[in-house]
């Protein structure tokens, strides 16, 4: 075998086990656990979600609120009445700090993590805080989006998958998927930032102008204090991009030294 050839397999092969095990099998295994943990409707969550669900979840941000010893069992969490949240990869982090959020017991601030299919974190206060200024619940953000991004990460997956399998240029060309994954969910959030920022209502207890939320770095809200930077899934994107990237280059090198 052509040793390009190999060596597009083997970045094809590392990009697909990043996106199979931290986006495709917990957003597939998991998909609307969040909705009918919601509704209380435990028996309605198969024994297979809630073993994925139980197994990525550890190690994850525990909220002040949550029962450290619960954390990662699902079904405990459901009977408690505890927020439940998504389990794919977390891609970027966004945290409030204020005077009513002490340090001691809060020493994140207020975090939110997004997910391609979700939110995990401190939803429920997060959504409380943004009451205040009049701001829309998370909930409101891309509600399309988060429901088809299961079968879009299958999507992408298969389409690494075929890219290994087939040597059709057409091919190459739907890699850019993959490739443009890190670009495509700043595109999507950095504009529901600015929707959530410029739709603000009159219900709130402090009235300001329209604005866009920190996108990257540091920002002022009224009287919080914000943080907004990448997660670790974040730069499993990245790596998948670049890997991706690697796969195209040295499957084309392979294609024209055989031609």
């Amino acid at each position: 075998m052509n040793n390009s050839l190999t060596k597009s397999r083997i970045f094809s092969i590392l990009a697909l086990a990043l996106m199979l095990y931290f986006f495709v099998i917990p957003a597939v295994f998991t998909h609307n656990v969040v909705i009918l943990a919601k509704e209380n409707k435990v028996n309605k969550i198969s024994p297979v979600a809630v073993k994925v669900w139980d197994y990525y979840e550890k190690g994850r941000y525990v909220s002040p609120s949550t029962p450290k010893d619960i954390s990662d069992n699902l079904k405990a969490l459901i009977s408690r009445s505890v927020e439940i949240g998504s389990v794919t990869a977390p891609i970027w982090y966004v945290a409030l700090e204020a005077p009513n959020y002490p340090k001691k017991i809060f020493p994140h601030g207020i975090p939110v993590y997004y997910h391609f299919d979700g939110f995990s974190g401190n939803v429920f206060e997060m959504n409380t805080i943004n009451h205040f200024i009049g701001m829309n619940p998370m909930d409101r953000g891309a509600p399309y989006l988060r429901m088809v991004a299961p079968y879009a990460l299958v999507f992408t997956a298969l389409i690494i998958i075929l890219f290994m399998l087939y040597n059709s240029a057409i091919w190459s060309w739907l890699m850019l998927v993959p490739v443009s994954l890190p670009l495509v969910f700043l595109g999507f959030y950095t504009y529901w930032l600015y929707w959530f920022g410029h739709n603000m209502h009159q219900w709130g207890a402090f009235h300001i102008k329209p604005f866009t939320p920190t996108v990257l770095g540091d920002g002022k809200v009224a009287q919080f204090t914000t943080h907004s930077f990448p997660s670790f899934g974040f730069w499993l994107l990245v790596a998948i991009s670049i890997l991706s990237i690697l796969a195209i280059v040295s499957k084309n090198k392979a294609l024209k030294a055989g031609k």
